[in-house]
């Protein structure tokens, strides 16, 4: 979702580019077994063929195995696996019903059933109302629409020119304007309702539900449209009176254990790097970009790590429950004395697609390994400055711990494959896993590198930047603003 960067200024180090060149040429062996190396294929393969990763569940239980054995494999140090607990969401079925007005509003109305699925962590129950039209359901959009007792309709992707504006805003900005119910449509074609947590680790305030694109259009036509008016906005077929919908979705939410697994690269000292990736996925699909090829990243950057002559300790964690709202992340910053953490590398998005992008979250240290790296190795790694709270460096970046977030460019303003049925090991290109395990191996290391400062991020600097990136109204609805920051 991070495909448009916002380009650090920062320029690169010539003492570091020059660290990073003699690295990678200690590292020369190592990095050429890589680009050859079919173990990222085969741990794709080992996880994709579980199917549903989803946090709480047998399948992740054994995703954590796999990963296990795969960083014992790698050559890490002290694999183990951590269990915590957690409110595990089970999906059950979701249906829409909408009743779709005449053209003149008179006679009887079209009932029709569209496929939908639940968003996790949306309650079982019923509600009822008209559609109304929220466009992307951006705060602005949704001001100007009359949700009150209406099924707020919200597009998965975000205007350009502006920051990506995450589902969970959207949701919960809709629900505290009064929407009862929550319909998130995808903006890509292919029949593929989108999936996404609507909270942070507990049970929401209303139904939701996902639904293509092409049912989307549907819903979209019948809606209220702009400024509480009957009839959706600019659209050919809109008719005079707003569709009545119903949601019904049926989900579980128990108590249950997910797990991180934790392995070590380098020397026993009281300062740590982490390097990091989630291993879970959703349940509709196989999760092989979304973050297969994250954690086949990380599995394969250890590799290289093992035989580097580190001057600092590297943990390696594939953490569990990400997608259910950071969970094993916030279990890792909650466990690990802080103060020992020199910085976080989160690989989430990376190997995907071709290029790599480096999110520095307000650290100009962090921008600064990316960029020299970048120049090193005459590799293409976009710098994006602006912080977001959407992966698993937050719940260290909120505490102060400096962090860099590898992604990879798609080129599409949304998360393409991701979060669909469609995230299967099919869309996987191994090489770029590979490459990006290079590169991200080439990163810990400067990272790791005692030459370099690397400063906490001060917290009014770190409310600055989250407000001027525009992200306060937001959180707030999501619940994800820390009580600690004004």
């Amino acid at each position: 979702m991070h495909s448009q960067p916002t380009e650090a200024d920062v320029a690169a180090d010539p003492e570091a580019v020059e660290r990073v060149r003699e690295r990678r040429d200690a590292l020369a062996p190592a990095l050429g077994r890589t680009w050859t190396d079919d173990e990222p294929w085969r741990l794709l393969t080992d996880l994709t063929a579980i199917g549903s990763r989803m946090a709480g569940g047998d399948g992740e239980r054994r995703a954590a195995g796999v990963v296990a054995e795969a960083f014992e494999r790698a050559g890490l140090a002290d694999v183990d696996t951590e269990p915590f607990e957690l409110d595990a969401w089970e999906r059950g079925g979701a249906e829409l019903r909408v009743r779709i007005p005449s053209r003149n509003g008179e006679g009887g109305a079209t009932a029709r059933e569209f496929e939908s699925i639940a968003l996790p962590y949306s309650p079982s129950g019923e509600v009822s109302g008209e559609l109304v039209d929220v466009g992307y359901g951006t705060p602005a959009e949704v001001d100007e629409r009359d949700v009150e007792g209406r099924i707020a309709v919200a597009s998965t992707t975000t205007p350009s020119g502006g920051r990506f504006v995450h589902r969970m805003e959207k949701f919960g900005y809709a629900v505290d304007a009064g929407a009862v119910g929550f319909v998130f449509v995808n903006h890509l074609d292919g029949q593929l309702p989108p999936t996404g947590s609507l909270t942070f680790g507990g049970e929401a305030d209303a139904v939701a539900v996902g639904v293509s694109k092409e049912t989307g259009a549907w819903l979209r036509e019948c809606a209220a449209g702009a400024g509480g008016g009957r009839g959706a906005a600019g659209t050919s077929g809109a008719t005079d009176v707003a569709a009545e919908a119903e949601i019904a979705v049926e989900a579980r939410t128990e108590r249950g254990e997910s797990r991180n697994v934790v392995g070590r690269a380098g020397p026993d000292t009281e300062e740590r790097l982490l390097l990091l990736a989630h291993y879970d996925g959703h349940d509709i699909a196989e999760g092989a970009l979304d973050n297969g090829c994250g954690i086949a990243t990380v599995a394969t950057a250890a590799r290289v790590l093992t035989e580097a002559d580190l001057p600092i300790g590297v943990d390696v964690v594939a953490v569990g429950a990400e997608e259910v709202g950071l969970l094993g992340a916030e279990h890792l910053a909650e466990t690990v004395d802080l103060d020992r953490v020199r910085g976080v590398i989160n690989v989430d998005g990376a190997g995907r697609h071709r290029d790599l992008v480096a999110l520095a979250h307000a650290s100009d240290a962090a921008a600064s390994v990316a960029v020299s790296v970048s120049a090193a190795t005459r590799q293409p790694i976009a710098v994006d400055a602006e912080p977001h709270p959407f992966s698993d460096q937050w719940p260290f970046v909120r505490r102060g711990v400096p962090a860099l977030q590898l992604h990879s460019d798609s080129g599409d303003r949304g998360r393409g494959w991701g979060h669909t049925h469609a995230d299967t090991r099919d869309k996987v290109d191994d090489r770029n896993v590979r490459e990006h395990a290079m590169l991200t191996a080439l990163l810990v290391c400067e990272f790791a590198a005692p030459e370099r400062d690397v400063p906490r991020l001060d917290r009014d600097d770190l409310v600055r930047a989250f407000r001027d990136a525009d992200f306060e109204t937001g959180m707030r609805a999501a619940d994800l603003w820390p009580d600690d920051w004004p």
